[in-house]
């Protein structure tokens, strides 16, 4: 493994593929082929008859007769496993996963029903804040109640192989065989062949500002059964309880409903193919996204494609945070990393909430034995290796001396000395000592990780 590169195959993407005649054992091999291309769909929805029309391409290219889909009892027990997999807090009726679960089918069934009838209306979501990685300033997300997000990640269910289909190569976030290291190798490629302008590009309160009416236009261009828009419109247009107070939203979907993603990649689509048309080469993770251009002037053309979109789109940029900057001078942050003069590693934030999570396990107050504190931070230290271990290896070494010096700091205040630790408690506590102990040591780990790839 070389750092500046990224380790992983590039995954498939599901695109449209001719469909073989035949005789039965060509219409085998055709159904377990389709099968395979579009391996991570629910197979309680998605019939080998709807995966065809699906490449084929439906009439009209619009789909119709999708709610009985919806509210099939086998997708909503999937649905439900899937919600209970990703835990998550109750909702404003104070129903937890674990009290669904108590009485799961019951549940499903009466949810079956009610969305059957079209009794079902989405219950008001539960604002909360919570901190932005090293910022002060606060980020909202929205939580749903348990049987809300069961329903909505049905619907997602039905959808998305609908959407998906014609999404952009270069959009990765929340998208099927994708992710933050797919956006981040192509980040990296780009810079290497030469694209070292980046118009580094952020949208203001993305989530929050969707436009409902554009949003469900666009929706409507492949989807035309009325009871599941009225559905997705219900979700937006859903009651808001933030402390004491309620209101209804005109626009956006809140971070935390689990069909915003997919929602927030149907309303950026139309950008990724108006920059693939103009010939820019962008990278889009969500509403992060980064144009990278081999001349100052090709940026200021990208930068003002953008500009112009977002305003007819009823988007806005943020004016301190959209940029353009030479990869060699600056560098930009993307996806946690900074890049700059061809390398890359954990941007300045991404640091500080490593450390603040480190803090909050290895407080001097701590009373847990050293082993099972070494235990937990090292749960932290190889997730946080897992993502960031093509950084620059002065990075580890960083990382491995801050939690080698906030463990000491316990043993110094359990064997009654003040203080954080000093230059002598090298030699009482040196670093054979916590990797006796079973701490992991970050630099250790990623020697071991290169010489892995190198053979």
């Amino acid at each position: 493994m070389q750092e500046g590169g990224y380790g992983m195959t590039r995954q498939a993407e599901h695109k449209p593929a001719a469909v073989p005649v035949g005789g039965d054992s060509a219409q085998a091999t055709q159904a377990g082929d389709i099968r395979s291309r579009w391996d991570w769909v629910e197979p309680s929805v998605w019939t080998n008859r709807m995966l065809t029309a699906l490449e084929q391409g439906v009439k009209g290219g619009k789909w119709f007769s999708l709610m009985d889909k919806v509210y099939s009892e086998r997708n909503l027990r999937t649905a439900f496993q899937e919600v209970a997999a990703n835990d998550g807090a109750a909702g404003v009726d104070h129903v937890t996963i674990e009290d669904f679960e108590a009485h799961r089918m019951p549940n499903l069934r009466q949810l079956s029903e009610s969305l059957r009838n079209g009794s079902y209306e989405p219950q008001t979501i539960r604002r909360c804040w919570i901190p932005k990685s090293g910022s002060r300033e606060m980020r909202p997300l929205g939580i749903p109640t348990v049987r809300d997000r069961v329903t909505q990640a049905a619907l997602r269910h039905v959808l998305e192989p609908i959407f998906e289909r014609d999404f952009a190569e270069h959009s990765y976030g929340f998208r099927p065989g994708r992710g933050c290291k797919d956006a981040l190798r192509r980040v990296n490629e780009l810079l290497q062949a030469g694209h070292v302008y980046a118009v580094d590009a952020d949208l203001k309160s993305y989530f929050d500002t969707i436009p409902h009416a554009s949003l469900l236009a666009r929706v409507r261009e492949k989807v035309s059964d009325g009871r599941v828009l009225h559905l997705i419109e219900a979700y937006l247009k859903a009651g808001i309880m933030d402390g004491p107070d309620e209101y209804t939203p005109e626009q956006g979907s809140p971070q935390g409903a689990v069909i915003s993603p997919m929602l927030s990649n149907i309303y950026l689509n139309p950008l990724d193919h108006h920059m693939a048309e103009q010939g820019f080469e962008m990278v889009r993770y969500a509403d992060d996204f980064v144009v990278l251009c081999r001349t100052p002037e090709e940026a200021e053309r990208a930068l003002a494609v953008i500009r112009q979109w977002v305003q007819d789109n009823g988007l806005v940029l943020h004016p301190t945070k959209t940029r353009i900057v030479d990869e060699r001078t600056d560098g930009f942050d993307f996806l946690g990393y900074h890049f700059n003069r061809g390398r890359h590693w954990p941007r300045t934030k991404s640091i500080q909430k490593l450390k603040a999570t480190i803090r909050s396990k290895t407080r001097r107050t701590n009373g847990r034995s050293l082993e099972a504190i070494i235990t937990d931070v090292n749960r932290t230290l190889r997730g946080w290796f897992e993502y960031f271990k093509h950084s620059l290896k002065p990075t580890f070494r960083t990382v491995d001396g801050y939690v080698r010096g906030r463990l000491r700091s316990i043993l110094r205040k359990r064997t009654k000395r003040r203080g954080r630790a000093r230059g002598a408690d090298h030699q009482r506590w040196p670093n054979a000592f916590f990797a006796e102990c079973g701490l992991i040591s970050l630099v250790t780990t990623h020697a071991t990780a290169c010489q892995s790839s190198s053979r």
